[in-house]
């Protein structure tokens, strides 16, 4: 299972790339996988502002719907709108053109409670 050094996670299976206050999110490639092929992702909170842990859209797979779960508090500055043509990009590419949205973020702090690439893998037993 990939899990990208340069990226934290979350117990909940998302991913972060922090750039200054802005993070990008996904959902890691062990979620893909659990999910299975990927038919449509929804995300309805752009430009609101939601605290961590809120559901900020969900992931439809062909067995399932998952929500998605905000790992940072801050606004939702931009959604990954490929997805809407091409939701298969997150099973294709989940750290990449599988992208799902763009935070502002509102308290720096709380990236010290993400995991690291090696916690993340010991969450998935990898």
């Amino acid at each position: 299972m990939g899990a990208p050094k340069d990226l934290k996670y979350t117990k909940d299976h998302e991913w972060v790339k922090i750039d200054g206050d802005i993070a990008t999110v996904g959902i890691t490639e062990f979620a893909q996988g659990e999910l299975g092929d990927i038919v449509y992702v929804e995300v309805e909170t752009v430009d609101e502002e939601l605290d961590r842990e809120e559901v900020f859209g969900t992931v439809e797979a062909v067995k399932t719907v998952s929500d998605l779960f905000l790992p940072l508090s801050g606004e939702i500055i931009e959604f990954n709108e490929a997805l809407e043509d091409e939701p298969e990009n997150v099973n294709t590419d989940p750290y990449g053109d599988g992208w799902m949205i763009k935070i502002k973020i509102s308290n720096p702090a709380e990236v010290e409670d993400l995991l690291d690439e090696s916690a993340y893998k010991e969450l998935i037993g990898a």
